[in-house]
């Protein structure tokens, strides 16, 4: 799909359209592709900025599949489609807790806080 839905994900269906129009229109645009070629992956980037400071980036992905159906009652957007590699389940199968250890902003969150305990640590060390 050339990289769509992409950063226009909230609106790939169209501007006034909801996550149900959203799902719609993915699912008719994979119709006929195989099972193999229905990759997917979110992506989150936190981006840490400061006046005299270095900007860091904080990059957290979640790769899967989109499955042919809704699956799942939990979450939202296109968490009934996508099939996530590490869980086996789409993320509106799971519980938030066990979806935000492995979803993009999960880890893109933990990746975060784990440079701001390094900083308090070294800050705390002088």
């Amino acid at each position: 799909m050339g990289g769509a839905p992409g950063v226009t994900s909230a609106r790939y269906a169209g501007p006034e359209c909801d996550a149900t129009a959203n799902n719609a229109k993915l699912l008719r645009e994979l119709e006929g592709v195989r099972d193999d070629k229905r990759t997917a992956r979110f992506v989150c980037v936190i981006a840490l900025a400061a006046p005299g400071r270095e900007t860091r980036l904080f990059r957290g992905e979640a790769s899967g599949r989109i499955t042919r159906e809704l699956r799942g009652r939990a979450g939202f957007g296109y968490d009934p489609l996508f099939l996530s590699d590490d869980l086996g389940k789409t993320f509106a199968e799971v519980p938030p807790g066990e979806k935000n250890r492995v979803s993009h902003r999960g880890r893109a969150l933990a990746a975060f806080r784990e440079a701001l305990d390094s900083e308090e640590a070294t800050t705390d060390e002088h």
